[in-house]
């Protein structure tokens, strides 16, 4: 995929954050990667969405962060993005949001728990919630860090990023990817929802429980794995 591409694409993306309702001013943002020429693009710093344009959209490498393409300065979120390409390496995209249901659950520092089939079909379980950041963390290369206590979650608690494609950034936020770009919004979008629904589903029963880990395997296989059988599949 040539710059251009990928700047177009990301940059479509940033704007699908704001239809989507998950963007509050100019908080958030989304990242693409092209691994074969080694770049990651990324939304400018502080940029209002009203005004982002392709040529706006920063391109980086994948391996020291320089800029490679691009006039403004990428989003201080970069050294995040960067670790969960590196870490994760079937990622596609990434973004990153500070919603309203999803950031209640990480300032709570709780798991979302998966308390029905609309969760589970996008996310295998609970979506984690992150331990919190020490000091030395925060006050070294915080944005760096931020992704590797993401990596450190996933690693602990034996997850897969393709099976959980989001996670809650304890104090922080959530961050969501997916194996592309406009699959990384589609599972920041499903995190929210999720997380509005399970917070809703404690103020009608405080005492709700996750679903069957039967009723949860059979839902999320039906739209992910060799034996997936929902939608029309590939040609």
């Amino acid at each position: 995929m040539s710059h251009d591409a990928l700047r177009e694409q990301v940059c479509q993306a940033n704007l699908d954050l704001v239809k989507a309702g998950l963007v509050i001013l100019t908080w958030g943002n989304v990242s693409g990667v092209d691994r074969d020429a080694g770049v990651m693009a990324i939304k400018p710093s502080g940029v209002a969405y009203d005004a982002l344009r392709p040529e706006d959209i920063v391109v980086v490498s994948l391996d020291t962060g320089d800029v490679v393409e691009g006039s403004l300065r990428p989003s201080s979120d970069t050294p995040t993005h960067l670790v969960l390409y590196r870490e994760f390496p079937r990622i596609g995209g990434v973004a990153h949001t500070h919603s309203a249901a999803a950031v209640s659950w990480a300032q709570a520092e709780r798991d979302v728990p998966c308390f029905g089939t609309t969760h589970a079909d996008h996310f295998r379980g609970c979506v984690p919630v992150t331990r919190r950041m020490r000091a030395d963390e925060i006050r070294g290369a915080y944005e760096h860090n931020t992704g590797l206590l993401i990596a450190e979650s996933f690693r602990e608690r034996g997850l897969d990023p393709s099976d959980v494609p989001g996670v809650l950034v304890a104090g922080h936020g959530p961050f969501a990817w997916g194996h592309d770009v406009p699959n990384a919004v589609e599972n920041a979008v499903a995190l929210e929802a999720t997380a509005r629904m399970a917070l809703d589903t404690l103020r009608i029963n405080p005492d709700a429980r996750a679903i069957d880990d039967t009723l949860l395997e059979r839902h999320h296989r039906r739209k992910h794995g060799a034996e997936a059988y929902y939608g029309q599949g590939k040609a």
